[in-house]
């Protein structure tokens, strides 16, 4: 491939991985079952399950757990045979497609889950889009194949029409719906048996010797046996055999069949991901990209989460360790202030208990407990001025004013929104003129989320309100250019919580006019969470 040298054993083992889906794919049920076969959880907690089995261990939001939907990407760490397997789970709800970019910027592969009746959905579309922006590894789990599902062939047909992705099956159906009885393991020659009666029994593996072996009858009834023969001809013939240099750089997608609620299909998965998902990656960066196997330790920002402990007023800040080995206790130079920081209390997280972090290798995802110094964006090293690029922040396409129902809580509610806003979970601009503040955010669940986490969190009721502004762009340019567009325009500005210039807009024609009569300066929908 290249000329780099081998990976440090410790690093070479490592596979940092997102799951993503459209929501009620099944991807927390898969989640919870890939800690279980990492032994990291004893009973997987369904997410439709009754009582005590229904908490799965990846939620933790109060909101989470009442809706049966994951909305913070959460980060778990969990040995798998000799590999070390480290999961991001990202929302799979449309409403939250900012964190999740910028979740898979801290990945080096994918899983992309499809729930086998509905194929791929415009959620699965879009985040699939993200990936092959950072041509991202993919591998394909097709669940939910013990209930009525379509046919096999047009699965695949579909993701190779909407995603332009090269499909190789990893594994094959055996029945479909009720008659599901399991799959045949292409890439190791087995027959894997479903067990209906036990949810959390791993499934019972037959070694065969190829498709004539006499074995496939004693186990699979005869018309289904047929039915299975003339598909996997079919398919030796028509679909491309595994590249796994294909699978690395993105242009091919193995794919898996199972039933993540019956625990099947899941370990087979896990294997593949093992065998040919790849190692921490090099992570691109200003002023040179960073390697892996360097000696010294890197590591960037990628999400915030405020008060995961609500005793505590705590902020977590997940660190991807892009190079080196991390010992507890180190000092690290935080880049964007030039100052040093220990890092005394940095956590792993395992499924939803967290533990100190005595150690941690590239390509391992740590928690850094603080009190706003790090945010989105930041980097962390042994000293160089290296910054990671390409985490980006996206103009919000609903704003909304938000108030205290207490006028004289407006205070808290300032610092509330603040810590919202470094966590990167809202846009929060104060505009020059008139008090109160606009909340802008990309989905409209997210305002729900934020009226309940402010009510939970720092106990204030509050009302969002219609604005009269409809979108909001960051106004770049030359200093000059800058200060006398803002003088023209002071109804229309307001700061973020970075302290940089936006312009709220009402419509298009707001925009297209700033083109037109301020052509030095610079109106942008995106901009890099670094400064």
């Amino acid at each position: 491939m290249t000329n780099r040298p081998d990976l440090p054993p410790e690093i070479a083992r490592r596979r940092t991985f997102a799951i993503i889906s459209h929501p009620d794919a099944g991807k927390t049920t898969l989640t919870e079952k890939f800690l279980l076969y990492g032994g990291a959880i004893q009973m997987a907690g369904q997410v439709r399950a009754k009582g005590e089995a229904r908490r799965t261990r990846s939620d933790f939001m109060q909101m989470e757990k009442d809706r049966g939907i994951s909305v913070s990407a959460s980060a778990m760490s969990f040995d798998f045979e000799k590999y070390r397997f480290n999961l991001v789970d990202t929302p799979g709800h449309s409403d939250f497609s900012e964190d999740t970019y910028r979740t898979l910027t801290a990945v080096d592969a994918a899983v992309m889950v499809i729930d086998g009746a509905k194929g791929v959905e415009s959620q699965t579309q879009k985040l699939f889009e993200v990936c092959r922006l950072r041509d991202l590894p993919i591998l394909t789990f097709c669940n939910k194949m013990d209930r009525e599902s379509r046919d096999t062939f047009d699965i695949i047909d579909e993701i190779q029409e909407n995603l332009a992705i090269d499909v190789t099956p990893a594994s094959w159906p055996i029945g479909v719906g009720r008659e599901f009885i399991g799959c045949y393991d292409i890439l190791r020659d087995k027959l894997e048996l479903m067990d209906r009666a036990d949810r959390n029994k791993v499934a019972e593996s037959i070694q065969i010797s190829g498709l004539d072996d006499p074995k496939l009858a004693e186990h699979v009834p005869a018309h289904l046996l047929e039915k299975f023969l003339e598909e996997i001809e079919m398919a030796k013939e028509l679909l491309p055999p595994l590249d796994p240099e294909a699978l690395l750089n993105g242009s091919m997608t193995p794919i898996w069949f199972g039933s993540a609620m019956n625990s099947f299909g899941v370990k087979e998965l896990m294997d593949g991901l093992a065998t040919y998902g790849p190692e921490p990656q090099i992570q691109s960066a200003t002023p040179r990209n960073i390697a892996p196997e360097e000696t010294k330790v890197t590591g960037f920002v990628f999400k915030v989460q405020a008060n995961m402990d609500p005793k505590h007023r705590d902020r977590v800040a997940f660190l991807r360790l892009a190079s080196g080995h991390f010992q507890r206790g180190m000092k690290l130079t935080h880049v964007r202030s030039k100052k040093q920081m220990a890092v005394t209390n940095p956590v792993l997280f395992l499924a939803a208990d967290r533990e100190l972090a005595e150690e941690a290798w590239a390509g391992d995802i740590i928690g850094i407990p603080n009190h706003g110094q790090l945010r989105i964006g930041d980097t962390l090293t042994e000293g160089e001025a290296i910054r990671v690029s390409g985490i980006p922040s996206f103009a919000p396409e609903l704003l909304q004013t938000c108030r205290a129902g207490d006028p004289m809580k407006a205070k808290h509610l300032e610092k509330a929104l603040m810590q919202f806003a470094e966590e990167g979970a809202a846009k929060v601009f104060k505009p020059t003129f008139g008090s109160g503040f606009i909340v802008g955010v990309v989905g409209a669940l997210q305002f729900e989320v934020l009226a309940s986490r402010i009510e939970m969190e720092y106990g204030l009721p509050v009302r969002f309100e219609a604005s009269q502004f409809t979108s909001a762009r960051w106004v770049a340019g030359d200093q000059a250019a800058v200060d006398k567009f803002v003088a023209a325009n002071k109804q229309h500005i307001a700061t973020d919580n970075d302290g940089d210039t936006v312009f709220l807009t009402r419509l298009q024609w707001d925009i297209d006019r700033v083109g037109r009569d301020y052509p030095d300066v610079k109106l942008t929908a995106t901009k890099e969470m670094m400064v």
